[in-house]
């Protein structure tokens, strides 16, 4: 009988997510496979992938990584969301934060019965019923009972790919150090057979992952899966990363400041602040954002600008034959809503699931892009709100992104919301109700009607859970330590305990 087991697992590329795949494969699979890792630490990373999002933390304790260990050796900050600068009309902002707000009916979320109280007088924000919305704003973070604080990281990617890389070497992961100068096809089934590097050493394997990149080496340039282009839908092509100095005490959001080309985040970390400028090069030069950049930093400077190139999109089949396309090799959406580092973790846990316990399955292949794809699109159409739903016409950009098509997907949820107040998460999609409610709130669109079981309630009732409700979170929030300084002692490292003396 031919054994025909996946034993030879080859990951052509490092950085964050080649060593995410590493990491997570060796712990898992551990001596079931032999686990080769190819970088070379002459070939750069993009390295901007500093803010996550919540189903990170799963990521790190499927993998057993002690959490205040790994803030240390990330130097990494709590994050409770996103503040929007600009999006809507200049001078107005609105958070996108990480948690629930309010408390919801299973017939109904919790915006029906805060549109319901406006029509009462309750005139009190949406944003006062997000305990992690209030939190952030005041510069507040802790660990409370029942994980009732949603929160993910900022941190510094490089350090993170290294956190990972010491693991995965521990697991069993061989490294290889060199560049790849082919990518060897058998010549009878079409499948990778081997990595040749400049050195001449040739790497067999049964299943490659493409870490390579925007290079995508081995799913594009060797097994050409083709492209789909995004950009009618999310026109900028360019960003420009820096590193400052921290000027002031870390807070646990991340920004992101709308200006007339895109937009600029800033990521506050324990050691650093990171800072980029996204932009639509059609509407702006590399010249003139790199002084838009420049001038909108706090801190001196830690690095030289790097400059990126970028086609927002998704490979068509990320799984192909007995290749899998992680992180950027896969597709690219710009860094918006922290969910680069998200899709990484999302391939590496899918392809888990997915491991072949012999010959490569079709169906496997199959379900595996169908997840992948259904995954990207979702994220695109949340990515693509941001622009569409937008009140300025100051630029020619935001005219163009207000006149754009959006897809049919996205013009349904925005149009049923707009009509009724509704949002329906569908197939496990990433952003939930509260996602959509508050960044579509917060970009000016506002519901026309509401389900009518909060009309049930009567005056009296209503009154009560509003105000309960907004009592509670803001008592909670008055509790919060500062974050700086709560991430200072959690991350401390542990004080040897003294030896007592045995007549003590």
């Amino acid at each position: 009988m031919t054994d025909n087991r996946i034993r030879r697992v080859v990951i052509a590329g490092g950085g964050t997510a080649g060593w995410m795949a590493a990491a997570a494969i060796a712990r898992t699979m551990g001596s079931l496979i032999d686990l080769t890792l190819v970088e070379s630490d002459a070939i750069g990373t993009v390295g901007v992938g500093e803010s996550t999002i919540p189903p990170m933390i799963t990521f790190n304790r499927l993998l057993g990584i002690n959490e205040a260990e790994f803030m240390r050796e990330t130097q990494a900050t709590f994050k409770l969301g996103i503040l929007f600068d600009d999006w809507k009309v200049r001078g107005e902002r609105y958070f996108h934060s990480f948690g629930i707000t309010g408390k919801d009916h299973w017939s109904a979320g919790f915006q029906h019965f805060w549109l319901h109280g406006l029509t009462k007088g309750h005139d009190q924000p949406y944003d006062d019923y997000c305990l992690e919305l209030r939190a952030a704003l005041q510069g507040k973070f802790a660990h409370l009972p029942d994980d009732r604080m949603n929160y993910a990281y900022q941190l510094d990617s490089t350090r993170y790919a290294k956190y990972l890389r010491g693991m995965a070497e521990a697991d069993g992961t061989r490294r290889l150090e060199g560049k790849i100068a082919q990518v060897e096809l058998d010549s009878e089934s079409g499948d990778i057979a081997a990595l040749v590097l400049e050195s001449g050493a040739r790497i067999e394997g049964d299943l490659f992952l493409d870490c390579t990149g925007f290079r995508a080496l081995l799913i594009e340039g060797a097994l050409h899966a083709g492209f789909d282009d995004w950009t009618h839908y999310l026109p900028c092509d360019s960003a420009i990363a820096i590193q400052t100095e921290s000027v002031r005490p870390a807070l646990p959001y991340t920004r992101a400041m709308a200006h007339d080309a895109g937009w600029q985040w800033r990521i506050p970390l324990q050691h650093r602040t990171g800072n980029g400028l996204v932009y639509c090069s059609r509407y702006l030069d590399r010249d003139a954002a790199l002084d838009r950049l420049l001038g909108n930093i706090e801190g001196k400077t830690l690095t030289e600008p790097n400059m990126i190139r970028f086609v927002t999109g998704a490979r068509r089949q990320q799984w192909h034959r007995n290749c899998i396309a992680i992180g950027l090799s896969g597709g690219f959406m710009e860094p918006l809503e922290s969910t680069s580092i998200h899709l990484i973790q999302r391939a590496v846990l899918r392809l888990l699931r997915l491991f072949p316990s012999g010959a490569v399955s079709p169906r496997d292949v199959a379900e595996f892009n169908d997840q992948q794809h259904t995954d990207m699109l979702q994220i695109r159409d949340f990515l693509i709100l941001h622009y569409k739903a937008t009140e300025r016409r100051d630029s020619a950009f935001w005219r163009h992104c207000a006149a754009m098509p959006i897809p049919e997907s996205l013009e349904q949820k925005i149009e049923l919301f707009r009509e009724t107040g509704r949002v329906f998460r569908k197939n496990e999609e990433l952003f939930a109700e509260n996602s959509w409610v508050q960044v579509m709130l917060g970009q000016g669109i506002v519901p026309q009607s509401y389900h009518p079981i909060a009309t049930k309630l009567r005056d009296e009732e209503l009154a009560r859970l509003l105000g309960g409700l907004r009592e509670n979170t803001n008592a909670t929030v008055a509790g919060l330590p500062e974050h700086a300084a709560y991430v200072s002692r959690y991350c401390a490292p542990a004080r040897p305990v003294p030896a007592h003396s045995a007549a003590a």
